[in-house]
């Protein structure tokens, strides 16, 4: 079982900045890969920035849309994952929600496990 719990979101005008932090509990040593997601009103819940591969050597990915604005980042002793977030526009209003892919014992696969999300709204 891992625990995420997310906190970093709020009203920011267009232009501005944000950071979010996504902090795991429980079996956190068993993450595989981790990542931030949105939905927006009325839209599917997209990726927005992963790990890959938490581990071996990790790769990040972002959506074309992020790349440039957005950086992923952890901080491994606290088992906490970042979404730093600049130049902010009105189109990445939603809610960010924080998602680990976890290895299960006796299982061959991973097992998703999904924060509660937090709210991101930019203003024009």
């Amino acid at each position: 079982q891992v625990q995420l719990v997310e906190s970093g979101g709020g009203l920011v005008q267009a232009g501005g900045s944000l950071r979010l932090s996504c902090v795991a509990s429980g079996s956190a040593d068993r993450i595989e890969d981790m990542g931030w997601y949105r939905q927006a009103p009325g839209k599917q819940r997209e990726l927005v920035a992963e790990y890959i591969g938490l581990s071996t050597t990790p790769v990040t990915n972002y959506v074309d849309s992020v790349k440039g604005r957005f950086t992923i980042s952890r901080d491994n002793a606290k088992n906490t994952m970042f979404l730093e977030m600049n130049r902010l526009g009105t189109e990445d209003t939603g809610v960010y929600y924080c998602k680990a892919e976890v290895r299960v014992p006796g299982y061959t696969g991973t097992l998703p496990y999904w924060g509660q999300g937090t709210q991101v709204t930019v203003s024009s």
